[in-house]
């Protein structure tokens, strides 16, 4: 179990505070999710460079290549992290009659991701992806590339160094915050 301050910062051994006060937002009230990211650069400091914008998005944790993990926002405040939520009940095939007719017609183009966003963000957890307001991120430091012929980025690997240290955090953010590992 991990040692929570009453500022929201960790301290253990494996984690580094490296706090970035843009990436954080209002208050979060409960925690209901991790949320695990890449960050589609090839550095951390690039990375860092980026939480110093205002109004930046940003995350909760950064791991870096060489496997150290960075707390760069309390685990108090909102981040944000999470892009636009996908319809949970669409996803697991579990929809109501009326929010499977509303959301199958919307999913069927990406175009309307934004539409789904905001059927989606009305809810309350578990009825919907945990999301920025209720959820702790992840990010793991790792270059996307896209080619030509390719309509999606690539990223590179996640590596063995970055797996351990994201088994260890995940485990033990999960435990001291009692978040369902489903």
């Amino acid at each position: 179990m991990l040692y929570v301050n009453e500022n929201g910062h960790i301290y253990a051994d494996r984690i580094k505070i490296k706090i970035f006060n843009n990436i954080e937002h209002e208050k979060m009230d409960a925690v209901n999710g991790i949320v695990v990211h890449q960050t589609s650069a090839a550095t951390a400091s690039s990375t860092f460079h980026s939480y110093q914008n205002k109004g930046a998005t940003g995350a909760h944790f950064l791991i870096d290549k060489d496997g150290t993990i960075y707390q760069t926002a309390s685990l108090f405040k909102v981040t944000w992290h999470v892009g636009r939520l996908q319809s949970r009940c669409f996803i697991t095939k579990k929809c109501e009659p009326t929010d499977l007719k509303k959301v199958t017609e919307l999913e069927k183009s990406w175009r309307n991701n934004d539409k789904v966003h905001e059927i989606e963000k009305v809810k309350n957890y578990p009825d919907r992806f945990p999301s920025n307001i209720d959820s702790i991120g992840i990010e793991i430091v790792g270059e996307a590339t896209k080619t030509e012929n390719q309509k999606q980025f690539i990223y590179e690997p996640v590596n063995d160094l970055q797996n351990d240290s994201l088994k260890w955090l995940i485990k033990e953010l999960s435990t001291t915050l009692n978040v369902s590992m489903k």
